[in-house]
């Protein structure tokens, strides 16, 4: 039941516009709890990298004193990837392309961040 409302969130937030390729909820170790990954895209690895990531930036956010950690957004010349809480015990990630409308985005995925919070 828990797994198909998260699916649900994440097909929901996919199909918002055409620059989400791909997105993913982990929970804060990295183990995968729903995706609408690529089949190519390996989904342990994306669960690892999006926790470690995750947690970096955190002790970044509080070491530098730039208060408590909003999202990590990483820029690649092929796309983005985007992470953010969704709640105290997961991470939504998410892949965009190269030309998306990140503030579009962001709002999206803020309201899929909450959703899963609310899941969980």
């Amino acid at each position: 039941m828990r797994a198909e409302l998260l699916n649900s969130i994440l097909g929901e937030l996919n199909g918002s516009t055409t620059d989400i390729e791909a997105s993913a909820v982990l929970s804060n170790d990295g183990l995968m709890m729903a995706s609408m990954l690529p089949a190519s895209m390996d989904e342990d690895r994306v669960g690892a990298m999006s926790a470690a990531m995750l947690s970096l930036g955190d002790r970044t956010a509080r070491e530098l004193a730039r208060g408590d950690l909003e999202q990590v957004l990483i820029k690649g010349h092929k796309g983005y990837v985007l992470l953010t809480h969704a709640g105290n015990d997961a991470v939504l990630t998410v892949l965009c392309k190269p030309n998306a409308r990140l503030g579009l985005i962001f709002l999206d995925v803020k309201r899929a961040a909450e959703g899963i919070s609310k899941v969980l």
